[in-house]
């Protein structure tokens, strides 16, 4: 028996930063109306955040779907950019492959594999490069 679930899906515009963050918004506006702890939103929207921006800058955008269950969030961020090299470097909070003119906009400070996996339960990265990366996390209730 499959859950009851909302299922969502955004498509991310690469290097539009103007959209960057709708997504995230709209799950976050779902979650109030749901009645969601502002703790666990919190959570739900500064992870996906990143993973809009980092899909935003580095990816030339993607999809992200968000499954929406009583208990939890499970977000998938899926793009076909040129994928991450080396994801444990990746994962260092600082390092940053962002250019010069992203950094000059505010972004590319090296923080959102890291923010990614510091507010989410559960989290997955797979890149391949050439072919793209897909990052998986859940972040549960209470």
């Amino acid at each position: 028996m499959q859950e009851n679930c909302i299922h969502l899906e955004y498509n991310v515009s690469g290097n539009n930063f103007a959209s960057a963050g709708s997504a995230s918004e709209e799950v976050k506006s779902t979650l109030k109306k749901l009645g969601v702890a502002s703790a666990d939103i919190r959570r739900v929207a500064i992870a996906m955040y990143e993973g809009e921006i980092n899909m935003v800058i580095h990816a030339g955008g993607g999809v992200a779907t968000v499954d929406i269950y009583l208990d939890r969030v499970e977000i998938v961020l899926a793009d076909k950019g040129k994928g991450i090299e080396n994801v444990e470097l990746a994962m260092t909070p600082g390092w940053s492959t962002a250019p010069e003119d992203i950094r000059a906009l505010g972004f590319g400070a090296g923080m959102g594999l890291p923010n990614m996996k510091k507010y989410t339960d559960k989290f997955e990265i797979e890149s391949e490069v050439g072919v793209g990366t897909t990052v998986r996390m859940t972040i549960f209730f209470g």
